[in-house]
């Protein structure tokens, strides 16, 4: 698929910003807590005949799905809950220490 990307590398991607926004805003002031992350993608699904084959989300720019007329396109909302590997029982907080009122 020329102008779509497969969903999983859409999310490794997106975990990768939300890493680097995390690492620049250490011992910033104004941070961010990172409670939900909606987002709202136009994907195809494409299934390969062959052995083994398996199922395949691609996620389209909005520009691209014009020119994809033999693949259908479904819109699919994902909800994500970040949370940082050290303690995943708390939100990701996007830069420095906690202040005083959070927990």
């Amino acid at each position: 698929m020329d102008d779509g990307v497969e969903l999983a590398d859409m999310i490794a991607q997106l975990r990768g910003e939300l890493s680097r926004a995390m690492a620049e805003g250490e011992g910033n002031g104004l941070r961010f807590r990172a409670e939900k992350v909606e987002l709202e993608l136009t994907v195809g699904v494409e299934r390969s005949r062959e052995p083994g084959a398996k199922v395949r989300f691609w996620v389209f720019d909005v520009g691209a799905t014009a020119r994809t007329a033999t693949t259908a396109t479904q819109r699919l909302t994902l909800t994500l809950q970040p949370v940082d590997g050290a303690t995943p029982d708390r939100p990701a907080v996007i830069s420095g220490d906690e202040l005083p009122d959070e927990c």
